[in-house]
């Protein structure tokens, strides 16, 4: 056998908030055919197959007893070029953010506001990643997935994803599809996206009144790191709670108790509340326990300050769970898989 497997592996540095925990097994994928061979070990050992890209949209309660497999395919490919319409295709293991910043520097606009967004490309779908008024869903041209229930290969279409808020079709069916390579659409004539957050004040602020893609992604990435801490220095996995929908009745009447709620009015007739504000009103921004904790600058970002374990992690989501539905009727969701 070709896969080089690990015994008894630590995960630490293969999950963004640095938990450490222990794996029976690890491997990297770097290609097809050693997914395809892990897929048969898995199978063979009667072992379960973890498989994660950069470990930032995890939560570890434990150790692992399975075979983890990391991809670390690389590759990028321009597939189709008109001079206006550009084709990519990137392979799983290609590291998100530089991923963006290659497509930048070869001319290409499109993926500039989900700038500095942890994780890997084949990650990406999973959540339907989305930032600043852009969605993968928006610049989607087709995806590459083995079929873990018949070996078979498959390419999606936008429709066949399901996209929607940080949710796919991969999502709803877990552990089912392996995510082997992503194409995108992007454009060489710029149309960008500045209107969503404090983006178009930034470039202000730098003096920048006709911005380039570049100078978009550089300005998300500015905002991001004074927002969010960095994963190499505070364990974290970015937003933990997604945005809940509410009906407009109990975002009206929530908005009458709480005039500085922050809602969006969604095409369905729901509201979008955001969940650090729900977070923040409830007093949980800056909280510590132990290792554990909610960021003191984003009420959105639980930390691990340095030992804290998954359990006590996901114990603090748990309570502030059921404090914001306590205090104000509404469920929040994790966006970690948690494991």
């Amino acid at each position: 056998m070709s896969l080089q497997l690990q015994v008894d592996a630590s995960l630490k540095s293969f999950n963004s908030f640095g938990v450490e925990v222990r794996a029976s097994l690890f491997a990297e994928a770097h290609n097809d055919f050693d997914v395809r061979e892990a897929l048969q070990y898995s199978v063979d050992q009667q072992l379960p197959l973890l498989v994660i890209g950069g470990g930032s949209n995890l939560l570890l309660t434990g150790d692992v007893h399975a075979l983890v497999l990391r991809m670390a395919s690389r590759g990028i490919r321009v597939l189709e070029d008109d001079g206006e319409r550009v084709v990519v295709e990137a392979e799983a293991g290609e590291v998100w953010h530089a991923f963006v910043l290659w497509t930048l520097a070869q001319g290409m606009s499109g993926l500039e506001n989900l700038s500095l967004i942890p994780g890997t490309v084949g990650a990406a779908p999973m959540q339907n990643i989305g930032a600043y008024g852009v969605e993968i869903k928006d610049v989607f041209a087709g995806l590459t997935a083995l079929d873990r229930q018949t070996g078979e290969l498959r390419d999606f279409t936008l429709a066949e994803c399901t996209f929607g808020y940080r949710d796919s079709v991969f999502k709803q069916q877990p552990g089912r599809w392996l995510i082997l390579r992503v194409r995108f659409a992007l454009s060489r004539m710029a149309r960008l996206h500045l209107e969503y957050g404090p983006v178009r004040q930034r470039l202000t602020e730098q003096g920048i009144e006709q911005p380039t893609a570049s100078d978009v992604s550089r300005a998300i990435s500015s905002i991001r790191s004074e927002k969010l801490p960095d994963p190499a220095v505070l364990g974290n996995a970015g937003s933990f709670f997604k945005n809940p929908l509410v009906s407009a009745v109990l975002a009206d009447e929530l908005k009458r108790m709480y005039p500085e709620l922050i809602g969006y009015p969604q095409a369905d007739g729901q509201v979008k509340l955001a969940a650090g504000w729900l977070i923040e009103a409830a007093g949980w921004k800056g909280y510590r326990e132990l290792d554990a904790g909610v960021h003191r600058l984003q009420s959105l970002v639980l930390v691990n300050y340095g030992s804290a374990t998954g359990m006590q992690l996901l114990a603090l989501a748990q309570r502030i769970q059921a404090d914001i539905e306590q205090r104000f009727a509404v469920q929040l969701e994790m966006e970690p898989n948690v494991y």
